[in-house]
């Protein structure tokens, strides 16, 4: 990241005060350090209301996001007046600090790295409101987190977020457009798990969720800043551990009657509760029924699970709020570029890529627009095999190509506009050329599926295979309207296909497919093998199945369903709802009725007429 100072956000000497504008002043060092003060890229609030009037992180920047428009614009010269009352301010005490002013190292002393220029200063002491957050959320973790993941999530995620806003006001930030965004997002994907019961797309969803959270406490545009960004709540562990017991040491040591008195009003809470709620428990039965449904289980042989999943939660919310308060300004993080190529240098091996893709389109329209007849007279392959012989290989084709844009850039030529003309003339028909690829590369699953059925595995790729058809759109659109929002355009992407993939619930559309087909009298029938190990969001279209199909395909889903002991905040809505079918209308007979039931017909992926397993 360039050091060199940014233009200034006003007049000289215009810094917010009432009165007239002073007359400009020659340059100080105070104020060349206070020129280079590293500034947020998308911080939620890191530009407090102080008397430098420093400008919003969201300033108009260049096209392409580059490491120099990563930065805010810095803060105009301050007045002596301001250095001097911004000298005997006392840190913690008065004005909130701007968390992003980083100061200029004094001459002669270390530099720490680049990671130590990214750090803001440390927080003043923590919050109250911060320290119990951050122990509700480990309270929670303790008796929630070990029996499932559900609603759950959502019931732990609520006081780390308040941990983090108590952190981010006692700081001086202000929520911004895209913190909300990424904080919207990051709870909606926290709703697959309260709906699906599949793991796949749990798993894929809480993850996401991890990283839209980070991006929120961090707030970051660059490629470095959004790729690290959304990791960089780890960071923030550490130190948010010891900013916890400093700030419990600094507060226990002045306010010992306070958290004496905090501690017997608890016990004295418990207390009551224990006993009058085992009293009415005792008198009425319904509501022993409705005390015990809402209090998770506990026993003594749980206890290092509860005490590792406390220290977990305590952490994590310490963790949030301490990115929430210092966030690491990733966006600082320098990445060069390469050094420009000569216009025929650069262009002429993609004017020959560019003509290679459009001989291979060009045969492929007649296929892709042909219908299943036209694949045999083309090709002389089946259906199957014609899908399986060419989608992977456009798959890799899609994935290799990102990467040839993303070097092209790199070293493309940057003399002016006709260089920038020269790049949009070679890229954008690549990108548009791809696209095609991408409806090639999906076609040919069409077919596939068609054939033999829908699996997990083709789901998923083919679903991965529509997202990078939507990053090439947002590439052509950078082309067009300018990449500044690119970086956090394709990871809000990304994120809405993972939540839209797990709504989708992937299970149920596998199991709805294969039924349809079944019913339509397909030749390879269904696989009851492969149906039988799907989770519980597939039991309403499984339930659809005649005997003896439907209790072949539905016994071991309802051994995990109806005997699993799950409490209400690990339960999903998709478990619910199979537990209610299967209770109204369970499976018949024992299970010797499903010898041979699918047995003749194809497994997925092994073909009837003998060429073997294969694994897609």
């Amino acid at each position: 990241m360039s050091d060199q100072p940014p233009e200034a956000s006003g007049p000289p000497g215009n810094s917010g005060e009432a009165g007239a504008p002073r007359p400009p002043e020659p340059p100080t060092a105070a104020d060349t350090a206070t020129e280079k003060a590293a500034q947020p890229a998308d911080a939620p609030s890191a530009d407090p209301p102080t008397a430098e009037g420093a400008q919003p992180a969201d300033a108009p920047s260049t096209d392409a996001p580059s490491a120099g428009a990563a930065r805010a614009t810095a803060p105009a010269r301050t007045s002596d007046a301001q250095r001097q009352r911004a000298a005997q301010a006392a840190p913690g005490a008065g004005k909130p600090v701007d968390p992003w002013e980083h100061t200029a190292p004094a001459p002669g002393a270390k530099d720490d790295g680049a990671t130590a220029r990214l750090r803001p200063a440390a927080p003043s002491l923590i919050p109250p409101g911060v320290l119990w957050s951050a122990l509700a959320t480990a309270v929670l973790c303790a008796l929630f987190l070990r029996d499932g993941l559900g609603a759950n999530l959502l019931i732990v995620a609520v006081p780390a977020a308040l941990a983090a806003f108590f952190a981010a006001r006692s700081a001086g930030r202000l929520l911004r457009p895209w913190t909300a965004v990424w904080a919207v997002g990051g709870l909606a994907l926290l709703a697959v798990p309260v709906l699906r019961d599949a793991g796949w797309p749990t798993f894929l969803a809480v993850a996401s969720a991890f990283a839209l959270g980070s991006l929120a406490l961090h707030g970051s545009r660059s490629w470095p800043g959004v790729l690290i960004g959304s990791l960089g709540l780890f960071d923030s562990v550490v130190p948010g551990v010891i900013w916890g017991v400093r700030g419990i040491r600094a507060r226990a040591g002045g306010s010992r009657a306070r958290w004496g008195a905090a501690l017997r009003t608890t016990a004295v809470a418990l207390v009551l509760l224990v006993v009058f709620g085992a009293l009415f428990a005792g008198a009425d039965a319904a509501f022993a029924e409705l005390l015990g449904s809402l209090m998770p289980e506990a026993s003594v042989g749980e206890g290092p699970w509860r005490i590792l999943l406390f220290g977990f939660g305590l952490a994590g919310g310490l963790a949030a709020a301490y990115a929430a308060a210092a966030p690491v300004c990733w966006d600082g993080l320098a990445v060069r570029r390469g050094t420009p190529r000569g216009r025929v240098e650069w262009a002429l091996p993609l004017i020959v890529l560019d003509l290679l893709f459009a001989a291979f389109i060009t045969l492929q329209l007649v296929v892709l627009l042909g219908g299943y007849d036209k694949v045999r007279a083309e090709t002389g392959l089946e259906h199957a095999e014609y899908a399986r012989q060419g989608f992977w290989q456009l798959l890799w084709a899609t994935l290799l190509t990102l990467l040839v844009i993303a070097l092209a850039l790199r070293w493309a030529p940057r003399g002016g506009s006709r260089d920038r003309t020269l790049v949009r003339a070679v890229l954008g028909p690549l990108c548009v050329l791809t696209l095609v690829v991408v409806a090639s590369a999906l076609r040919r699953m069409d077919l596939y599926v068609h054939e033999y059925g829908l699996t997990r595995l083709r789901i998923s790729v083919a679903a991965m295979e529509l997202w990078l058809g939507v990053v090439l759109v947002l590439i052509l659109a950078a082309g067009v309207f300018g990449a500044r929002f690119l970086p956090r355009a394709v990871a809000v992407s990304a994120a809405a296909g993972v939540l839209a993939f797990g709504l989708l619930s992937p299970d149920g559309v596998i199991a709805e497919q294969n039924v349809q087909r079944f019913q339509n009298g397909s030749s390879t029938g269904i696989d009851i093998d492969y149906v039988e190990d799907l989770s519980a969001d597939a039991v309403p279209a499984l339930d659809r199945l005649p005997e003896p199909e439907r209790s072949c395909a539905l016994r071991l889903i309802q051994r995990e369903v109806l005997h699993a002991d799950t409490p209400w905040y690990a339960t999903s809505w998709g478990e619910a709802r199979a537990r209610e079918i299967l209770e109204k209308r369970p499976v018949k007979g024992d299970g010797r009725d499903c010898y041979g039931v699918g047995g003749d017909r194809s497994r997925d992926g092994y073909e009837p007429d003998g060429d073997g397993y294969d694994p897609y």
